[in-house]
C-alpha cells in the first residue's frame, strides 16, 4: 500500500505542488479518523496532558512526510524508499541524548555499516542522482526518527493511540493547508482521484502496519516492511523507466541488513531490560 501511495504521488507531482499532495493525504486521513473519534467520545478523545510531545510529533512527522513526497517527485522511487530505511539508524542515535538509552558496540557498528550503504546509494562523487534532493530525503528520515521518539515517549506517559494519531492528522492538515495557499493548483478530476488514492492508501497502510507491530514480534514484521523496496523498484521500472544500478542495489542490501540488525539488537535489549525488572 505504501508503494501504491508513492506511485500516485509521483504521478501527480509533475502538475501539483508537494504541499497540496500532503494536504490531501492528511485531510483524507483525518476524515477517515472521524468515525473512530466519535466512537471514542468525540472531542474528549483529543484531551491530552502532553502538548509538547504532540507538537514534536506533528512537526517532525510533517517534515518527514513532505520531504518523502518531495523525494518521490524528484528521485527514483526505489532510492527514496531505500534512503527512508536510514530511519532506524537515526532513531538509535537520537535515543541516546533524548531518551538516555545506551548504545553498545554492536548497534554502533551496525550504524556505521548502514551509512556505508547510504554512500553506495548516493554515490556523491559520481553525479548518479541529484545530491540535494537525496539529502532532503535523508533529513526526512531524521524527522521520522524524531517522530517515533515522540510517539514512544507519549506511549510511556499513557497517551492514547487515538489522540496521538488524531492530533498529528489535525496538525498536518493545518500545516499543509498553510503551505498550500500560495501555490494552490486546482486539480483535474483524474488528479483528484489520485489524491484520494494517496490518502486512502497511506491511511490503510499505516493502520495495517500499526496493527501488525501490535500483534506480532517486530523482528518478524520488519522484514515484510522492507519488501516495499521490491514493489517500488518494480513500479519504477515498469511505469517510470527507473532502472537501479548494481551499486545502488548493493547499498540497499547493506542498509536493509544494518536496519534489521539494529532492530534485532533493540529487541534483545528490551527483553533483557524486562527480565531485569521482574
Amino acid at each position: 500500500m505504501f508503494a501504491c501511495a508513492a506511485m500516485l504521488v509521483k504521478l501527480v507531482s509533475s502538475t501539483l505542488p508537494t504541499a497540496e499532495i500532503v494536504l490531501a493525504r492528511c485531510a483524507i486521513s483525518l476524515a477517515a479518523l472521524t468515525p473512530l473519534l466519535a466512537r471514542e467520545g468525540g472531542l474528549r478523545a483529543l484531551r491530552t496532558r502532553e502538548p509538547f510531545w504532540h507538537a514534536v510529533r506533528t512537526f517532525s512527522g510533517f517534515g518527514g512526510m513532505i520531504t518523502a513526497f518531495y523525494g518521490y517527485a524528484t528521485l527514483p522511487l526505489a532510492e527514496v524508499t531505500a534512503l527512508g530505511f536510514t530511519m532506524p539508524m537515526f532513531l538509535t542515535m537520537l535515543s541516546i541524548p533524548i531518551l538516555g538509552e545506551k548504545v553498545g558496540i554492536r548497534r554502533a557498528s551496525a550504524i556505521v555499516v548502514g551509512f556505508l550503504g547510504v554512500l553506495l546509494i548516493l554515490r556523491p562523487f559520481s553525479n548518479a542522482i541529484p545530491l540535494l534532493p537525496a539529502l532532503v530525503v535523508v533529513f526526512g528520515a531524521v524527522c521520522w526518527a524524531m517522530a517515533m521518539i515522540a510517539i514512544r515517549r507519549m506511549g510511556e506517559l499513557g497517551e492514547s493511540n487515538v489522540a496521538i494519531v488524531a492530533w498529528f492528522s489535525i496538525g498536518g492538515t493545518v500545516l499543509a493547508g498553510v503551505l498550500t495557499i500560495p501555490v494552490w493548483v486546482t486539480p483535474t478530476l483524474a488528479e483528484t482521484a489520485a489524491l484520494i488514492g494517496v490518502g486512502l492508501a497511506s491511511t490503510v497502510a499505516q493502520l495495517l502496519m500499526t496493527d501488525a507491530y501490535r500483534r506480532g514480534e517486530p523482528t518478524i514484521v520488519a522484514p515484510f516492511e522492507y519488501t516495499s523496496i521490491l514493489w517500488t523498484t518494480l513500479i519504477g521500472i515498469t511505469l517510470f523507466g527507473e532502472t537501479p544500478s548494481p551499486t545502488m542495489a548493493a547499498g540497499v542490501l547493506v542498509l536493509v541488513a544494518s536496519g534489521l540488525y539494529i532492530l534485532h539488537r533493540e529487541v534483545i535489549r528490551r527483553r533483557e531490560a524486562g527480565g531485569a525488572g521482574r
